[in-house]
């Protein structure tokens, strides 16, 4: 069995848990010796709760960046696998069921495409016209545990797919990752917007005040990811997010300029822009387009990945506005704002907590 610890020193820190389920997770990532949450307790977990969606959190981490303390090894564990199915299978068969069902490809992407103009679930038109500096704090750092990673779970369908489906995305993932200049990665243009939001820049820093809407909206791209049989839906995912981000993100970088919170926050958003427009076009065109004409009996899931992305991103943007229209954080924890010449944009995962 090969072993290493090197997640041990540099994985970020385990969080504290938040039920049952995550409470077992967490022993059995500690020292591997206590017992796992049984089938039946996954069964009768809220299936987009807090609890379910930290243990998977936790478990899909160990595909990424692991955890400090925490053996590589750990990864492949055969048990926590089989729970790992288990959390899988109640949060899929929710999405399934809660998801919109039956329409073509075509008439998602169609409906896509045209803003709404109802902007009360709107995250980025309220930040655009009313938000203030700490909701945007707020904000990103929510999004952090996405876009510190940004495109990762993404690259797992390239070698699912083939021929012109599966140049487009490379194409795309080389924009993501910077082109080929490190400091035009994406996630690191996210972790120097942090930096002038005078937040924590350090991977997964803020998952103890994630509420369990954020861990889903990551956890999907993870589930979608590491399973081939559902590469369809993480295409719809992907297609999802970039026919969406750039009219989102243009607000953004309205909202981050009217309150001042930035060069380097604005530049996350501006960038995402320009890209995503171009993106928009390259992936309805050539990523989704190439897997359909080789493989037309993925349409359904195609579809599925984008209704079930633009379910969990509207019961988000609820919990989030709902939260900030009472004057109240949507957080599960304080945000501490971070000296600028003290903290340096990390993405590394070696940092502290506050």
């Amino acid at each position: 069995m090969m072993t290493t610890t090197e997640s041990r020193r540099t994985g970020p820190l385990l969080p504290q848990p938040r039920g049952l389920l995550s409470v077992g997770v967490l022993s059995a990532l500690r020292d591997g010796r206590q017992p796992l949450p049984l089938h039946g307790d996954v069964a009768q977990a809220e299936p987009y709760g807090d609890d379910l969606h930290l243990a998977l959190y936790l478990l899909y981490e160990l595909h990424y960046r692991g955890f400090h303390g925490v053996d590589d090894d750990r990864e492949w564990d055969a048990r926590l696998l089989h729970l790992r199915q288990a959390l899988e299978n109640r949060f899929l068969t929710a999405l399934r069921a809660d998801s919109l069902a039956g329409r073509s490809v075509e008439e998602v992407f169609d409906e896509l495409l045209v803003e709404s103009t109802d902007h009360a679930n709107s995250v980025s038109h309220y930040l655009q016209h009313e938000g203030e500096l700490w909701q945007i704090r707020e904000y990103a750092a929510l999004r952090s545990l996405y876009h510190l990673k940004e495109a990762d779970p993404h690259v797992w369908v390239i070698p699912r797919l083939q021929g012109r489906a599966k140049a487009a995305m490379v194409a795309v993932e080389y924009d993501e990752f910077g082109a080929g200049r490190a400091e035009n990665v994406h996630a690191q243009l996210f972790a120097d917007l942090m930096h002038d939001l005078q937040l924590n820049a350090t991977y997964g820093h803020y998952l103890d005040a994630a509420p369990a809407e954020v861990l889903a909206t990551v956890n999907v791209m993870s589930l979608f990811g590491l399973h081939r049989a559902l590469r369809g839906a993480l295409v719809g995912h992907f297609a999802c997010v970039e026919v969406t981000s750039s009219p989102g993100s243009f607000r953004l970088a309205r909202a981050i300029r009217r309150t001042g919170a930035g060069p380097a926050a604005e530049r996350f958003y501006a960038e995402h822009v320009e890209a995503d427009a171009v993106h928009e076009q390259v992936v309805r065109r050539d990523v989704v387009g190439g897997l359909l004409a080789d493989e037309p009996g993925l349409a359904a899931d195609v579809a599925f990945g984008a209704d079930a992305t633009t379910f969990l991103e509207e019961r988000l943007s609820a919990f989030v506005l709902h939260a900030w229209r009472r004057n109240s954080s949507a957080l599960r924890a304080p945000l501490l704002l971070v000296p600028q010449a003290e903290d340096a944009p990390d993405i590394t995962g070696s940092g502290g907590r506050w």
